[in-house]
């Protein structure tokens, strides 16, 4: 293998979801100026997330079951037989 191919500076960071609230603790090389008070009461740089897999649709299914109604729905009237 290479020598000197990853990052050396890892740290434990919390990565926390803006659209929940969930957060998770982490290893990351990301650059942050804000800190968060973690469960074990240390203090880790904080990263937020727009979504996570937590919030995501694709994760989480809510958005699909909709997404299906409405694509059969439209299916149904565009092939529909006309009377």
């Amino acid at each position: 293998m290479k020598k000197d191919l990853h990052p050396k500076n890892y740290r434990y960071v919390v990565f926390k979801d803006m659209s929940n609230g969930h957060a998770f603790l982490s290893r990351s090389t990301a650059a942050t100026k804000e800190t968060i008070q973690w469960e074990d009461g240390n203090e880790y740089p904080l990263i937020k997330l727009e979504i996570s897999s937590t919030s995501h649709p694709f994760y989480t299914g809510k958005n699909v079951l909709v997404d299906t109604a409405g694509r059969i729905d439209k299916f149904k009237k565009k092939y529909a037989k006309k009377a």
